[in-house]
């Protein structure tokens, strides 16, 4: 066999090599006739992702058999690999709710704790221990697009006053309770932050070192009532593993961990989507009908209004295509290329102002730029236009090459003004809107399509009706 042959059989035993279907594994498990001890021990051998992969795949009898072969810790860490672990959570009772849900970071508790019927969560503090049901207020206090509610207190906290032996004293005691030690956070009597300390750098310290000069001052932070678009992009700068979040006294209220800024970024990236589509935030696939409806419609109706209001600005025209009715023919032309350069920029435009830092001049060079780039196109694509609409009108309309070329210049110009615009205002309309503190998606793909249709409606009906009816008399 030559190397040829033996290279591409290999190939091929490794495509037909297939990952190990995890789900089915599982499910066949928690339905065999073993006792609940083994089954607890297979089924525990799995990755808890994969165990909670299966959920959706059970009925709920036999997710209830499950719950019972598990202890309250394994199902909480299966639980939090769950996309929607309130639903599940749901179906427990309220005592094995309750520990399952302290066994939670405090981020998935609030979570779950939120989707809760009034009445349920009265009951569930009110049987909560102290520290936990303080926790659980303080945290839930927090408007949810303010950053102060998706923070989370798993973190190790030293005073500034302690000796490199106490400081390491102190993180062995706290780290029976919190588990994020990789940043250590140093405040001092008040709890004002004062910075931070990498652990490694605490262990490797020298006894008579002062903590103070192993902490860094300049460590980044938030504010816990900063709303979480606006300071988003400032730590997936830092790239650190947690950033503090502080009160209005700068002391220490929470971190941010790094899960969380993903899972945040995720968030904000699938909402200003959602925007972009005209629906006010996102949805998934397992959200009610009612709730999916009361997204979409309020931008419908809008739309319909704008839609509306375009509609009446063609139907002041109403003389101009009477008079000339071939022209209507490339009017979807126009709208179109306008709706798709006019998106084109927005896209663009909301990428740019996703920094925090860009500065006016940044502004100003990116307006310049789209319109540049608006320009160049219309003016490529408006001769290709002339052309083609010229010789189609000769060709296939059998019309005079006069009338076929003044036709087609019209639609050309047309054409070029109307990127041109629909450029600017693509790029121009969100950054009015961050000026005025809106969401600059809010100016959604619908939206700026419907404006640029307005404006692509009244360049080519008003360039027809004076260059080709007034001065040409067509």
């Amino acid at each position: 066999m030559n190397a040829t042959n033996k290279t591409y059989i290999q190939q091929k035993n490794l495509q037909s090599v297939q990952r190990p279907d995890y789900k089915m594994e599982i499910i066949e498990i928690l339905r065999s006739n073993l006792i609940p001890k083994i089954k607890r021990e297979r089924i525990l051998a799995y990755h808890e992702k994969d165990i909670a992969s299966t959920f959706t795949l059970l009925s709920e009898e036999e997710r209830h058999r499950l719950y019972l072969i598990l202890d309250t810790e394994d199902l909480a860490n299966i639980l939090e690999h769950s996309e929607h672990p309130e639903t599940y959570i749901s179906e427990l009772g309220i005592r094995k709710k309750i520990d399952i849900m302290l066994q939670f970071e405090i981020t998935t508790t609030i979570e779950c704790f939120r989707r809760m019927e009034k009445g349920e969560r009265t009951a569930i503090l009110e049987m909560m221990n102290d520290e936990a049901r303080r926790e659980i207020i303080f945290l839930n206090s927090f408007d949810k697009e303010e950053i102060g509610s998706r923070m989370s207190t798993n973190y190790i906290l030293l005073h500034s006053g302690l000796s490199i032996r106490e400081a390491m004293h102190s993180l062995v005691e706290q780290a029976a309770e919190h588990d994020n030690i990789s940043t250590i956070y140093v405040v001092d009597h008040d709890k004002a932050f004062i910075g931070a300390i990498d652990l490694k750098k605490l262990i490797i310290a020298r006894e008579g070192t002062k903590l103070n000069a192993i902490t860094m001052t300049s460590y980044p932070y938030v504010y816990a009532n900063e709303r979480i678009e606006d300071c988003i992009s400032r730590m997936v700068d830092y790239s650190e593993d947690s950033i503090p979040v502080l009160d209005s006294k700068n002391k220490l209220c929470g971190v941010i961990t790094s899960q969380e800024i993903m899972q945040l970024v995720d968030e904000e990236l699938g909402d200003d989507y959602a925007k972009l589509a005209g629906l006010l935030s996102e949805e998934d696939l397992h959200e009610p009908l009612k709730k999916s409806i009361q997204k979409r419609l309020p931008w419908l109706v809008i739309l319909l209004g704008l839609g509306l209001f375009v509609s009446g600005i063609v139907g002041m025209f109403e003389n101009v295509v009477a008079h000339l009715p071939l022209i209507i023919a490339f009017q979807s032309l126009i709208l179109d290329m306008a709706g798709n350069t006019g998106t084109q920029s927005l896209a663009v435009t909301i990428r740019v102002l996703m920094d925090e830092h860009i500065n006016g001049r940044q502004k100003r060079h990116l307006i310049a730029k789209e319109a540049n780039i608006g320009l160049i196109n219309g003016i490529i694509l408006g001769l290709l236009s002339f052309l083609l609409i010229g010789l189609y009108l000769i060709f296939i309309k059998g019309q005079p090459a006069i009338t076929a070329f003044v036709v087609s210049f019209c639609t050309g110009t047309a054409l070029l003004a109307a990127m041109f615009l629909a450029s600017v205002s693509g790029t121009t309309v969100p950054l009015v809107f961050k000026k005025l503190h809106i969401d600059p998606a809010v100016a959604s793909g619908p939206l700026i399509t419907t404006i640029n249709d307005l404006v692509a409606v009244v360049i080519y009906y008003g360039l027809t009706w004076i260059l080709l009816i007034h001065i040409l008399h067509l």
